[in-house]
């Protein structure tokens, strides 16, 4: 079955919450039961928080208000995220999948997490045996530049003989910055050579480098996607 095109969104709001049209839901197909599963991803790195169930109404009120409803199908109520224990999820962007039967919400997550159990993610079991979760949890999985950050500060945290990454931390400022500064240099000439290849290389190699600097200075690589993603849609500056 083709699904039919989803109206565009409205506006957002000062928040930043880009409120759906509540049209789009006469595009999606829900079950016999009248639900439809949403996944809720984190809007800047892209980890997938939870899953939970949604109706006809929950959509409505999410629409309405740009904080997360879902529908509690042991409660058999609406479920507004996080109204008691403060971990509401900001709706940043709606999604359905090809066959309309799949939400992916984009939400901001406030509080420790979005797992009952304090748990950044409800993903975090990949043994055998399932464990508690809780704030210690591991973390979800997540793009490749937030990956890299932590194993740069996992090096920090806990250096191990050998590392790459520990020596240029040890080095401090002097080694980090000298490095930056080479691997800008080669970043440019490798544009100047207009090679693919060796700019995606000079790239990779500049990022690593700034973010050893990042976790050096005990800033978090998050903190770079906030400001980043708070950009998007600015006023244009002059060049």
């Amino acid at each position: 079955m083709t699904a039919a095109q989803p109206p565009e969104t409205q506006p957002a709001t000062s928040s930043g919450t880009v409120r759906p049209d509540p049209a789009l839901i006469g595009a999606l197909r829900f079950n016999e039961a009248g639900l439809i599963p949403a996944v809720a991803q984190d809007w800047l790195d892209g980890a997938v928080l939870m899953v939970a169930w949604m109706n006809r109404e929950s959509l409505e009120r999410t629409c309405a208000t740009g904080e997360v409803h879902y529908w509690s199908r042991s409660r058999r109520e609406l479920w507004h995220k996080g109204a008691t224990s403060g971990q509401i999820q900001h709706l940043k962007g709606l999604r359905y999948d090809c066959d309309a039967d799949v939400l992916l919400l984009t939400v901001a997550q406030d509080g420790g997490g979005a797992c009952h159990t304090g748990a950044r993610s409800c993903f975090y079991d990949q043994g055998v045996a399932p464990s508690g979760g809780g704030p210690e949890a591991p973390p979800p999985p997540a793009d490749v530049c937030t990956e890299l950050a932590r194993v740069i500060n996992d090096r920090r945290d806990h250096p191990e003989p050998g590392s790459y990454t520990n020596r240029l931390l040890e080095g401090g400022d002097n080694r980090i910055l000298k490095k930056i500064g080479e691997e800008s240099a080669e970043f440019v000439m490798a544009c100047k050579d207009n090679n693919p290849d060796e700019i995606a290389g000079e790239a990779a190699d500049l990022i690593f480098h700034l973010q050893v600097a990042l976790a050096h200075h005990g800033v978090d690589w998050r903190a770079v996607q906030t400001v980043l993603a708070a950009r998007r849609g600015a006023p244009r500056r002059p060049v």
